[in-house]
């Protein structure tokens, strides 16, 4: 039986879905040192995820630096506080890396506020939003990709919180290593039924999707 792939996921569907999160190991790097360990690991995997988060302004006009950059593999989650280690030599020899194939969504927004920290060329990056469009999905947020592939509801609970707090909670960590491990999930995904074509799309009447 094809799996079945809408173009356009309906967001009231989401809420019924049961939950997905990250179930493996979630390091958090609070030194330059530190991070060397945790770049020369990642640069041996074949895949990772990424992603980044921003501590929220209220204050119309104001926009925070990054505050974290998180990096997965299909195991094990990396959380950088740059608001803590800044941008080592480490960081950015992972960001130039050409070899790794780095994925996220919506990279040019992740990408420009990692270089308004420090300068670098970006390396091997693929984003999700380019390459949906490929099988026919329309849709270009994280939560709607992955139910429409998987089934499960990525929560979007801890997206405003403070991400500069001295210590992330647990919730914070389980939220930045699962956007970051749903990345490599999609991809492996959007790659198998390429390669297959095993989908059926479903196109959804404009009247029916929101």
């Amino acid at each position: 039986m094809k799996k079945l792939i809408y173009n356009k996921f309906d967001k009231k569907r989401i809420a019924e879905l049961p939950l997905a999160v990250f179930g493996g190991k979630v390091i958090v790097v609070l030194s330059p040192s530190e991070t060397e360990k945790a770049v020369n690991y990642l640069l041996s995997h074949s895949i990772l995820g990424i992603d980044t988060e921003t501590r929220p302004s209220f204050k119309k006009g104001h926009v925070n630096q990054v505050s974290l950059l998180q990096v997965s593999t299909h195991n094990t989650c990396f959380l950088f506080r740059l608001n803590i280690t800044g941008m080592t030599p480490s960081i950015l020899r992972f960001l130039e890396d050409t070899t790794v194939p780095k994925v996220g969504l919506s990279l040019h927004d992740d990408i420009t506020a990692l270089r308004r920290k420090a300068d670098f060329e970006p390396g091997n990056f693929i984003d999700l939003q380019k390459i949906v469009g490929e099988i026919g999905v329309e849709d270009l947020s994280l939560q709607k990709l992955y139910a429409n592939f998987f089934g499960k509801k990525i929560s979007k609970n801890q997206r405003l919180t403070n991400w500069e707090s001295d210590v992330l909670n647990e919730k914070q960590k389980a939220y930045a290593a699962t956007d970051a491990w749903a990345c490599i999930m999609l991809y492996e995904e959007l790659m198998r039924l390429e390669q297959t074509r095993d989908y059926e799309l479903i196109i959804v009447p404009e009247s029916d999707a929101s």
